[in-house]
């Protein structure tokens, strides 16, 4: 972790990450905060801060522990929307809490052998891991070692374990209801290639919604793209080429798939919503600049973190407290990338 990147994180100038390492006037004492508080919870510390700044307690540090890899928790995870907002939520419950929150970024493979480093180096209270990428067998060892454990953004219900989640079969259940009402028959779905629990209970529930209606998605209306990357997409280009007959809604499994399908449909002349609609997942900040603006199934980050940090000061306070598993409900946020078939087939 360098200047240049708590200057990244904080989204201002080296200068004034400088002013504020160094207490010189130049910026606002809320900026100031801002800046140190990036620095603290990325375990960064200025040399030009005292010593006794930036001693804390064991008992009050909560670590928040990411394991990145190339598909979903990449190198610069906490600079994508739903990981940037879900983060901020986080700090905010912990200091909430008169506790300090220290995010520790380890790469999927070193997980269980950094991470026992860095708490013999910085013991902490308890930690948050987010499981968005993790199966059972990387979790167990955590939990062996640790006692206070909450995994984010999963859930192995067969794990006795403390899980918040999304709930993606209601997210998945809603979005084709959604459809559905609009009028939609002929519907497409978007895979991640990269399959996660997330994707796989979301395209349950998708699924669910439509047998409900005796409906189904054809064998050749399944595509894939990449989950992470907001850009016109190829291979989707050539799939939708090749259809006989466009279908006239698609859903996606998060938003970064939908606004890259909404990119690619209109780089082959497809308009979006009077050709086909888009959906997507996550309601990420994105969702509302792009053109047009996405309609998708909006994940409540703030509930989530407030819930996984609760439960987390429960089980610091209370030793002997129940692993408990939580999942949080989800809702359909409507804009313009879809339309129904009457209006679609009116224009």
């Amino acid at each position: 972790m360098k200047i240049d990147d708590i200057a990244r994180l904080a989204g201002v100038s080296k200068a004034a990450v400088s002013l504020a390492f160094n207490n010189k006037p130049g910026v606002s004492e809320q900026t100031r905060e801002h800046i140190l508080d990036i620095a603290q919870a990325h375990g960064y510390r200025p040399r030009t801060l005292k010593s006794d700044k930036e001693i804390q307690k064991p008992h009050a540090i909560i670590r928040f522990v990411a394991c990145k890899n190339a598909d979903i928790v990449t190198e610069h995870y906490d600079s994508l929307p739903f990981f940037n907002e879900l983060i901020h939520h986080i700090t905010d419950q912990v200091k909430q809490h008169g506790n300090t929150l220290v995010i520790s970024s380890i790469d999927i493979q070193n997980l269980h052998h950094e991470l026992l480093a860095l708490e013999k180096d910085q013991p902490s209270a308890g930690i948050l891991l987010l499981g968005t990428n993790l199966t059972p067998d990387m979790i167990e060892p955590i939990r062996s070692h640790h006692a206070n454990v909450v995994i984010l953004d999963t859930c192995f219900e067969y794990m006795d374990a403390s899980f918040i989640s999304i709930n993606n079969k209601l997210g998945g259940y809603q979005a084709g209801q959604h459809l559905i009402k609009l009028g939609h028959r002929r519907i497409g779905y978007v895979r991640s290639h990269t399959r996660i629990v997330n994707f796989v209970q979301r395209e349950e529930g998708f699924n669910a919604a439509l047998r409900e209606h005796q409906l189904t998605v054809e064998d050749g209306l399944f595509f894939d793209m990449h989950p992470m990357r907001v850009m016109p997409q190829e291979g989707f280009q050539q799939s939708i080429q090749q259809l006989a007959e466009l279908p006239t809604a698609i859903f996606c499994e998060n938003d970064y798939i939908a606004i890259s399908a909404i990119k690619s449909l209109q780089n082959i002349g497809v308009r979006v919503p009077e050709d086909v609609s888009v959906m997507g997942f996550d309601n990420i900040f994105e969702a509302k600049v792009i053109s047009p603006e996405l309609t998708t199934v909006h994940v409540k980050k703030d509930m989530l973190a407030k819930s996984a940090v609760k439960l987390l000061m429960e089980k610091i306070d209370h030793t002997d407290a129940n692993a408990v598993q939580l999942v949080v409900n989800t809702e359909i946020v409507e804009r313009r990338s879809c339309i129904s078939v009457v209006v679609k087939n009116q224009k």
